[in-house]
């Protein structure tokens, strides 16, 4: 059985239309309600009207990304509680219209992050990049953490002093922007927004976020299991801690506990080869066999990492993810399950006609279609030549 081939749509405003998408040859639609702020409530009639939007398109919507996890859930105070059972709501409104797969992430403030949304590419296409010494910049003189000089070695201090010195206010500014982009379609958060909200972290700590995190699983995955939902928790991305936070979706072991701490079939992943590929010890096969059935949900892209743990996104072919042996490990875990796992190319360069266009970073179509061509190619090839049809 081969995987189901969705792509991400961040709803009519996604420079990329369905029209556009239906010729990739993709399948299925991922999207949400990025409209809706975080921690309310998704009404039924919301997500019909979605679903609507996608079929007339000649699509499906297969897969929520996301069900945004709000900020108090993740530190237990104020409404947390609130909040959960409005999470718990959503999960049943996206079942009653028929919706089974929901992703999410843990990461605390800030969502993926990147410093540069143009990185140069030697073919002169363009590719999402983080860089550490341009994070130190933002964090150290632009957000002014307390205490940040101190979290960063003394080579990465010292050329975030140069290039602080080197930059324009305008480049500066820009700078802050990129890392606090987000999610196209949804608020963006400015520096006095992100120092509040770290103030709310002050005292958790991995252990404590871990905690958080299994009491939040413990409360809303027998409603998953109820209503027939796989729940998909999506790695950090990057993964690793960024801005003085704990990310506690990094690493193989961090995986491990999630599933064990909630050891049910409707507890899972988003096994995303970009965001677990950016850690250099993370095996990504190991995990693939390490998570069996319990991945719910897969993107694929790939890195290229340096010596400071800096990293691109490169080809998706490319790069230092055997994307041969990753897929062939999950399609060798899809024999096995009664649907396919569905997967999306995961970004994409900006490349050709999309150099001259406004896109969502790493979301423009070219790049994404280049990848789904490669992947499709890729898993045809692994299919033909371990009879899996």
């Amino acid at each position: 059985m081969k995987m189901r081939q969705t792509w991400r749509w961040f709803g009519p405003g996604d420079p990329v239309s369905l029209a556009d998408i239906r010729q990739t040859g993709a399948q299925g639609i991922v999207t949400a309600l990025h409209q809706i702020p975080h921690g309310e409530v998704w009404p039924v009639e919301e997500i019909r009207k979605r679903q609507r939007e996608v079929a007339a398109g000649g699509l499906t919507w297969d897969v929520v990304e996301s069900v945004t996890v709000h900020e108090s859930i993740k530190t237990r105070t104020g409404r947390y509680q609130q909040y959960i059972e409005g999470y718990k709501e959503t999960l049943r409104n996206l079942a009653a219209c028929g919706i089974r797969i929901v992703t999410y992430n843990f990461m605390p403030v800030n969502d993926w992050t990147r410093t540069d949304l143009n990185f140069i590419m030697p073919d002169g296409s363009r590719a999402l990049y983080f860089n550490w010494f341009d994070l130190a910049v933002f964090d150290i003189y632009l957000l002014k953490r307390k205490g940040a000089a101190e979290t960063y070695p003394e080579v990465v201090r010292q050329q975030a002093q140069v290039l602080y010195r080197q930059y324009t206010p305008a480049q500066l500014e820009s700078l802050a922007g990129i890392i606090m982009f987000g999610i196209p379609g949804e608020k963006k958060q400015t520096l006095e927004g992100m120092r509040a909200k770290l103030d709310w972290y002050a005292d958790i700590d991995h252990a404590a976020l871990r905690e958080n995190l299994k009491e939040f699983l413990q409360e809303i995955t027998p409603v998953a299991e109820e209503t027939g939902i796989r729940l998909a928790i999506h790695p950090d991305d990057p993964p690793f801690d960024i801005l003085g936070l704990p990310r506690i979706v990094s690493r193989a072991a961090d995986l491990e506990y999630i599933l064990s701490a909630v050891p049910s079939p409707a507890n899972g992943l988003c096994f995303c080869t970009g965001s677990l590929g950016a850690g250099p010890e993370n095996d990504l096969v190991s995990i693939v066999r390490q998570a069996g059935k319990r991945i719910h949900f897969v993107h694929l892209r790939n890195v290229k990492k340096d010596g400071h743990g800096n990293f691109f996104e490169d080809d998706h072919l490319a790069g230092d993810v055997d994307m041969y042996a990753v897929m062939r490990e999950v399609l060798r875990i899809g024999q096995e399950l009664p649907e396919p796992i569905p997967f999306r190319p995961d970004h994409g360069h900006q490349m050709l006609d999309d150099l001259h266009k406004v896109t969502n970073p790493g979301y423009s179509a070219i790049g994404r279609l280049r990848g789904l061509a490669e992947l499709r190619g890729l898993e045809l090839a692994i299919c033909r030549s371990e009879g899996w049809g």
